[in-house]
């Protein structure tokens, strides 16, 4: 059973992945609604790092997996892409933030929004792919450091010969007599 900061944590990523649909689809929802959208997205970030702050401290510690340096760089190059997109997108606001309009040159901020809003986008797919650990356990894990153990040379544990299997689209692997499944996320 989850605890009460656990569902305001779902709560939060599921507002986050609405607020991102909305936000990419600005010529549906206007200049104004963008805006505005943009704002609540910024504020919903800022809450989604405060209940998520146990992994700034946990950064620094532990050993690192080829797991958790790929999670690492996604979310940093995520946070990274994100403050970019929200600082030049107020930049270029004249509604919802109109006192920070010309903080950045308007054009040089609106190709670094445009740009930054499509690297969040790929970062947050990837970011969201990586954490749905709860519903394939132990598989993505599996995946990176079957592929990371066959780069050091350990062919023993991963050898990339597959085959597709009817069943939700896994990829089987063959290694000597047995096979051993692994999902790609």
């Amino acid at each position: 059973m989850q605890t009460k900061t656990g569902i305001i944590k779902r709560i939060v990523d599921v507002v986050l992945t609405v607020l991102l649909l909305f936000l990419m689809a600005f010529q549906v929802t206007g200049n104004v609604l963008h805006e505005w959208l943009g704002i609540g997205m910024t504020v919903t970030l800022i809450l989604h790092h405060i209940l998520n702050r146990k992994w700034y401290k946990a950064v620094f510690k532990g050993k690192y997996s080829p797991y958790r340096i790929v999670m690492t760089a996604v979310n940093l190059l995520l946070l990274v892409s994100i403050a970019l997109t929200a600082l030049s997108g107020m930049s270029m606001s004249g509604h919802a933030v109109a006192f920070m309009y010309g903080l950045i040159n308007v054009m040089t901020a609106r190709k670094l929004h445009l740009a930054m809003s499509y690297w969040s986008f790929i970062f947050m797919g990837v970011h969201i792919g990586l954490h749905m650990k709860a519903i394939k356990p132990k598989r993505q894990i599996q995946m990176i450091n079957a592929m990371y153990n066959y780069r050091q040379g350990d062919i023993h544990s991963a050898e990339f010969s597959y085959e597709w299997d009817s069943s939700a689209f896994p990829l089987r692997s063959r290694r000597s007599m047995c096979s051993t499944r692994y999902w790609i996320a």
